[in-house]
């Protein structure tokens, strides 16, 4: 219950600041992420993928042109779970989710995990 609240609370917070889905700006944990995403519907990517719509999305589907290969041939879809081990440690959630121990991905580890990572990925739930 304390960590629905939490995120509950996370999301109330960024809406309230009156960030809206289509706004680059971002006020939590995820605003870390902003340096190398956009997160509006039809955004450019920057280094990374415009993470607009990402939750439910296939790995590596977007026309984002720097996936590894890892992600590109990925067998798996962008659900909460995935996410946060991602956010967390995208280098063991890559070996993770693709089975293979040698899978790389260009994204380096962002270290946001428990709440920071929960934050993250109920504010990537908004962006639909």
């Amino acid at each position: 219950m304390m960590k629905q609240s939490t995120i509950a609370m996370a999301v109330a917070a960024v809406l309230l600041a009156g960030f809206s889905a289509a706004d680059e700006a971002t006020a939590g944990p995820e605003s870390k992420c902003q340096a190398c995403h956009t997160f509006d519907k039809g955004g450019k990517h920057k280094t990374g993928p415009n993470l607009f719509g990402i939750v439910g999305a296939k790995a590596g589907s977007t026309d984002f042109g720097k996936y590894s290969d890892a992600l590109k041939n990925g067998n798996w879809s962008w659900n909460d779970e995935n996410l946060k081990a991602w956010v967390c440690d995208s280098n063991s959630a890559i070996k993770s989710l693709t089975g293979d121990e040698h899978a790389r991905t260009k994204m380096g580890k962002q270290n946001k995990c428990g709440d920071d990572g929960d934050a993250i990925v109920a504010y990537l739930n908004t962006l639909k």
